[in-house]
């Protein structure tokens, strides 16, 4: 089974180990993907993160955070599709919820959270966000 979106299928993988409470969920590994995984860990969604080998594929175990009872991940959408690019230029860098959450943006030289790209005064493709 080959797939086309390994984020929306990470991002549709955590959003449901969340909603169903798992401790941990195991997505497939990117590069890119880990990338993100550690901006979630370091902006305090995610617990922790490691590659596992599961046989012939390598992936990444993400370890949930929760508040109490309630998960820190509130919501995890992908807004750029495969179909559908969306690009931001340094000016119009979206807000989440007045800054409650967080946008990831594909820059030239990283992916950045949205604050991170205000501060560069750089765009680049809207791949996401969290709250």
């Amino acid at each position: 089974m080959s797939r086309t979106d390994l984020i929306a299928d990470a991002f549709t993988i955590i959003r449901n180990a969340a909603k169903v409470k798992k401790d941990d969920a195991i997505i497939p590994y990117s590069k890119v993907v880990l990338k993100i995984c550690d901006i979630l860990k370091r902006e305090g969604y995610l617990e922790n993160y490691k590659e596992v080998d599961l046989g012939k594929f390598k992936n990444i175990k993400v370890y949930l955070k929760y508040d109490g009872k309630k998960c820190v991940i509130s919501e995890i959408k992908k807004v750029s599709k495969a179909g559908r690019r969306i690009y931001v230029n340094r000016a119009k860098i979206p807000s989440v919820l007045k800054g409650y959450g967080i946008a990831l943006i594909s820059t030239s030289s990283d992916i950045l959270t949205d604050k991170e790209a205000r501060e560069k005064g750089i765009g680049g493709e809207y791949m996401g966000l969290v709250w």
